[in-house]
């Protein structure tokens, strides 16, 4: 749940709300519904983001509609998510995390990767620019080396 939140810039509504007929694994794509008024897309998935979902769907019930279910098989909550990455940044170290961050993160490594603005904000689901502006802040080592003297 975290890398597929993390790689896709999901909100947590967003990714609690995530179905099989949303995930095309031999394709290798995800229909990204979007909330909040912003735009839906389809993205590439990764081969490690396809083979742990095909893992995900081998472990659940035939027929399952989500794609992440909690232990007793019910869909998760916002809340429920928000407390497993809670523990699991506990359990490395980390404190006062919430999973906004993930869709944070994502945009800061794309922005920092040398992703445009303008296809970032489609990524992201941004139908005003100024919604991305804030990601736009790059880490200062990507100007490393514009002048040789």
């Amino acid at each position: 749940m975290i890398m597929v939140a993390f790689r896709h810039g999901l909100r947590v509504s967003e990714l609690v709300a995530l179905r099989w007929d949303q995930v095309d694994l031999e394709a290798g794509r995800l229909q990204v519904i979007r909330s909040k008024g912003s735009d839906d897309s389809v993205q590439p998935l990764s081969g490690v983001e396809i083979r742990a979902l095909r893992r995900v769907k081998r472990e659940q019930e035939a027929g399952s509609r989500y794609v992440f279910l909690t232990e007793r098989g019910a869909p998760f909550t916002p809340n429920g998510f928000f407390k497993t990455l809670s523990r699991a940044a506990e359990s490395i170290g980390m404190g006062d995390v919430h999973p906004h961050l993930l869709r944070h993160a994502c945009g800061f490594r794309l922005v920092n990767q040398g992703v445009d603005t303008r296809t970032l904000a489609a990524y992201l689901g941004h139908r005003q620019i100024a919604n991305t502006a804030r990601y736009t802040k790059t880490d200062a080592r990507r100007f490393d080396g514009f002048w040789q003297d």
